[in-house]
């Protein structure tokens, strides 16, 4: 194994387990008598972790592959089943340590975001569909960047240009992208209290004038592009040149964290599976921030 990703690894593990053990609440509740687990909660996060950054799509060939070359890294190493249900069981906990390692960036202060959804595709086959566990959340919608539809979840996603993830949602398809902002927003005020004049990036679909109203009012500035029949903005000139920046995110997303192949087949599974990638693409940010990388969202140093 690379020594940059045992390097990554290891620093980790060791802030994972320092913010768990100030904040025990964050770990699901075990009986204060019986057997201890044999891989500590930071230990497998990092481990989902570093499946991530190595594009190991299939849980079980992730772990016969950590059995043969991270034995340095982990010296007990689940099951696959009970890896599963320990993970499903920390979904909290690491949609938790996302927001806690962005924090602690130096990118976390940037005053400029960029907000956009993208498809998380989970099934084909009208069969699939029909006996999907996740018929009710995922459901058919219709993706303008390539043209076509598809069946399953959208993640709408805040980033800085750097692609650090501020904020996140994961709905059905067909969600409003402007309603699901303003509740990402409204649900953690204090994300932009201390932000007046922060900007925020968008796509032509992020308009209206009752919900530019409301950025303003949260003390938001708005850039997006001209729609057809509107005259042009004044801040066109700024959006090109930035525009391009959350279709990379989102293709490093799906290009190296192969967020569409999640292999998700329940809610939990599926959301778990997100947050994992969202927790790898926010750790290789923050190694690379705190060891001084130019190009902080770069996974090339972990993903072989």
């Amino acid at each position: 194994m690379d020594a940059e990703l045992d390097t990554l690894a290891l620093a980790l593990y060791v802030k994972i387990d320092e913010l768990l053990i100030a904040a025990p609440d964050r770990v699901p509740w075990r009986p204060p008598v019986g057997i201890a687990p044999r891989i500590s909660d930071a230990e497998l996060v990092t481990l989902c972790v570093m499946q991530a950054l190595l594009s190991f799509t299939s849980e079980a060939r992730w772990l016969r592959h950590a059995d043969a070359h991270l034995r340095h890294l982990f010296p007990y190493l689940p099951q696959q089943p009970g890896y599963n249900k320990r993970l499903r069981k920390l979904a909290g906990t690491v949609n938790w340590l996302i927001r806690q390692l962005a924090a602690d960036t130096s990118l976390w202060s940037d005053d400029v975001w960029v907000v956009d959804s993208t498809p998380v595709e989970c099934a084909r086959s009208r069969d699939a569909t029909r006996g999907s566990q996740l018929a009710g959340w995922a459901e058919y919608g219709y993706c303008a960047s390539h043209s076509r539809y598809f069946w399953g979840l959208r993640l709408h996603l805040i980033a800085t240009l750097h692609g650090l993830p501020i904020a996140f949602a994961v709905t059905g398809a067909k969600a409003d992208e402007r309603q699901t902002l303003l509740d990402v927003l409204g649900a953690d005020p204090d994300l932009i209290a201390a932000r007046p004049g922060q900007t925020l990036i968008a796509d032509k679909h992020y308009y209206g004038r009752e919900f530019e109203h409301d950025l303003s009012a949260a003390g938001l500035r708005l850039l997006r592009p001209a729609r057809r029949g509107e005259p042009e903005r004044d801040d066109q000139r700024f959006f090109k040149p930035l525009r391009q920046v959350i279709e990379s995110i989102f293709d490093t997303a799906k290009g190296q964290l192969d967020l569409e192949r999640h292999g998700g087949h329940t809610p939990a599974g599926v959301l778990i599976r997100i947050l994992q990638r969202l927790l790898a693409l926010t750790a290789a940010i923050w190694h690379n921030d705190h060891t001084g990388q130019p190009v902080k969202r770069s996974l090339l140093a972990y993903d072989h």
